[in-house]
């Protein structure tokens, strides 16, 4: 399973938000939960980064894979939308694929 937990801040700032876990929905290139979440979380460091300029910290396990942790500063309204749709898509897809994606909000 993928857990992906998000740190809030009391006034609903998106700090950081960590994944681990893999989802094991289906074979090796066919797990499409797994395809999912990596496309939203490609997509959102690379807004982060690309579109708006900001340097994320980006930790993960290149090796292994199942484990990737970013911590973003910036609490600017364009990161915060950014970070928001990403949340928001993945807690779709737990909708879903709830028993292969957990997505939970630290306040």
């Amino acid at each position: 399973m993928i857990r992906v937990s998000f740190t809030v801040t009391p006034d609903q700032k998106i700090t950081s938000f960590k994944m681990t876990g893999h989802a094991e929905s289906g074979p090796d290139g066919q797990d499409i939960v797994c395809a999912a979440v990596s496309a939203l979380t490609i997509t959102t460091v690379n807004g982060l980064e690309r579109v708006l300029k900001k340097e994320a910290t980006v930790t993960q396990n290149v090796a292994n894979g199942g484990y990737l942790e970013v911590t973003y500063i910036d609490q600017g309204h364009d990161a915060q939308l950014i970070l928001r749709v990403f949340a928001s898509g993945l807690m779709d897809l737990q909708e879903r694929y709830g028993e292969f994606l957990e997505v939970k909000m630290f306040y």
